[in-house]
């Protein structure tokens, strides 16, 4: 199957830094979590979580499902990151 260029851009942003490929693979099928298991999950430190999430949010990859809260913000891939993650591999 052919990559649209598109697409191609997206996994060469995810891929040129492993944590954002970690927490794309941490949020893999439908699962949502919040940042510390997301963390815990990915093997990274907390502090940098937000960031990538924010950064991953910009390019519409993942979304906040509930963002009025404060603390337990729930993360889940969009349809287009289950595209870019089925992608990674």
């Amino acid at each position: 199957m052919e990559l649209s260029d598109e697409m191609l851009k997206e996994i060469s942003y995810i891929k040129i830094s492993k944590y954002r490929t970690k927490v794309m693979m941490s949020l893999e099928e439908g699962e949502v979590l919040i940042p510390t298991q997301i963390a815990k999950k990915s093997n990274i430190r907390p502090n940098h979580i937000s960031k990538v999430l924010g950064e991953l949010k910009a390019h519409a990859l993942v979304e906040c499902i509930n963002p009025e809260v404060r603390k337990g913000r729930l993360y889940r891939l969009t349809e287009h990151g289950e595209d870019v993650v089925k992608n990674l591999e």
